[in-house]
């Protein structure tokens, strides 16, 4: 996760949160875990084991659906890494409580391609990635029900941010 991802996230997360879902939180270069004062859940899913991972799943199509909810979800640098981004837009709504924060960072329009993998520049045979257009994400927000949605692209890294609510 790099610094302006980082900061992104600290901008906007509600430090007090009581629960957290990381989801694509395998920490490779970085975690947004310790923005948080000290919440009583801290769970981060992933497609992948690694550290900091409590559970493997994918998010786009997590079944069986978990029985609860997270006060704020963040999902940090993944949507450029799967095609099917949109449905963990869908899980994150899900996941998250009335009136809870969702916060996304993601490589937009220019940003060189990078691997999910192990953060290097170069894809591992059949890794995905796809750039996410913000016209595109605001849609798909819109769509899924997140209120109060922000928009942010940056140009240097061309990075591409969002935080929505979910209505109460």
């Amino acid at each position: 996760m790099h610094r302006e991802a980082y900061e992104y996230v600290a901008q906007h997360a509600p430090r007090d949160a009581r629960s957290v879902l990381d989801i694509g939180g395998r920490n490779i270069n970085g975690s947004p875990r310790d923005l948080f004062t000290d919440p009583n859940d801290y769970t981060v899913i992933d497609i992948l084991p690694g550290p900091g991972v409590d559970e493997v799943v994918d998010a786009a199509d997590w079944d069986p659906f978990p029985p609860r909810q997270w006060e704020c979800v963040v999902c940090c640098e993944t949507f450029e890494h799967t095609s099917v981004w949109p449905g963990i837009v869908a899980t994150a709504f899900k996941v998250c409580e009335a009136g809870g924060t969702f916060i996304a960072t993601m490589a937009g329009p220019g940003r060189p391609v990078h691997s999910g993998v192990d953060g290097g520049g170069v894809l591992w045979p059949d890794e995905h990635y796809g750039n996410v257009d913000p016209d595109e994400l605001r849609v798909v927000m819109k769509d899924v029900g997140w209120v109060d949605v922000e928009i942010d692209q940056q140009f240097g890294p061309c990075d591409v941010r969002v935080v929505g609510r979910k209505p109460r």
